[in-house]
C-alpha cells in the first residue's frame, strides 16, 4: 500500500492514463489484425445433437452470417461442467441478445451427452443454445478434445502447439465462423488459454481494485472459482 495526497494521486493517475491509452490503441491494432486473418473454408459438415434433434453447424448460424462458438469442457463421464467454462458462460449468456443485433449468432458445444448438458444448463439458468458433439469430429478438429494416447505420449495439440504435459482430455476455447452470400462456411478465428480472459468481465473489474485478482498464493489461478450456486 502506498499513501499519497490528492495531487500525487492525480499525477500518478495521469501518467497511468497515458499507458492505458497506448494499450487501447495497441488493442485496436490487434483487433484489426484479427479481423484481417484469412478465412479457411470448411470442407466438412458437422452435425450435433440439439434439443430438437440433429442440428448442423450451418443451422447454428440461424439467420446470421457470423457465429461464435464456445468450446465448453464437459467430459462424457462428468456430472457437471467445468467451473472455468461456466464462469465464462455466465458472462456470455447475457450477451447473446446483443450479439444478434450485430449479425452474430452464439452457441456452446461440448462433447458430453445432450441430456447432461441440458440438465446442467437448467441448473445454471442459462438460455444460450448448447449442443453435443459426442458423435462429431468437431472437438477433435478444433483441438479441444484429446485421446488417451495423446495425453500419455504428451502429444496434445492445443493453442497452436503440442504440449509436453496436459491435465485432461478436454480443453476450452472460442472459435469464430462466417458464412458468405452463397452459404459457404469459413473458420475465421480461434483463441485458447489466457486469450479467453477477454470474455470474462469479472476479471476486468477485479483488475481495477487494489488486491486485483488476488491469485498469487493459489496453486493455480482459478482455484478460488466455484460454480455460481456453490459459493
Amino acid at each position: 500500500m502506498q499513501l499519497g495526497s490528492k495531487d500525487t494521486w492525480l499525477d500518478a493517475r495521469l501518467e497511468l492514463l497515458k499507458r492505458e491509452k497506448a494499450h487501447s490503441r495497441a488493442r485496436d491494432e490487434l483487433t484489426r489484425a484479427r479481423q484481417a486473418l484469412p478465412w479457411v473454408k470448411l470442407e466438412k459438415e458437422y452435425t450435433f445433437d440439439g434439443s430438437a434433434g440433429k442440428v448442423t453447424l450451418d443451422e447454428l448460424f440461424e439467420d446470421k452470417s457470423q457465429l461464435i462458438v464456445q468450446h465448453f469442457m464437459f467430459e462424457t463421464n462428468w456430472e457437471q461442467g467445468c467451473k472455468s467454462c461456466s464462469f465464462m458462460a455466465d458472462h456470455m449468456d447475457r450477451s447473446v441478445i446483443h450479439l444478434a443485433q450485430r449479425d452474430t449468432a452464439y452457441a456452446v458445444v461440448s462433447i458430453a451427452p445432450l441430456a447432461k448438458l441440458e440438465a446442467f444448463k437448467e441448473r445454471m439458468g442459462w438460455s444460450f443454445r448448447w449442443v453435443s458433439s459426442e458423435s462429431s469430429d468437431f472437438n477433435r478438429d478444433f483441438h479441444v478434445s484429446f485421446t488417451d494416447e495423446e495425453i500419455e505420449n504428451n502429444e496434445a495439440y492445443y493453442n497452436f502447439r503440442e504440449h509436453t504435459t496436459f491435465a485432461g482430455k478436454e480443453a476450452t476455447g472460442v472459435s469464430a465462423f462466417a458464412k458468405d452470400e452463397a452459404g459457404a462456411m469459413y473458420h475465421t478465428y480461434s483463441v485458447y488459454g489466457r486469450g479467453l480472459e477477454v470474455f470474462m468481465g469479472a476479471y476486468d473489474l477485479l483488475d481495477i481494485v487494489p488486491k486485483g485478482r488476488d491469485e498469487g498464493d493459489l496453486s493455480y489461478t482459478m482455484e478460488w472459482l466455484r460454480l455460481k450456486d456453490e459459493y
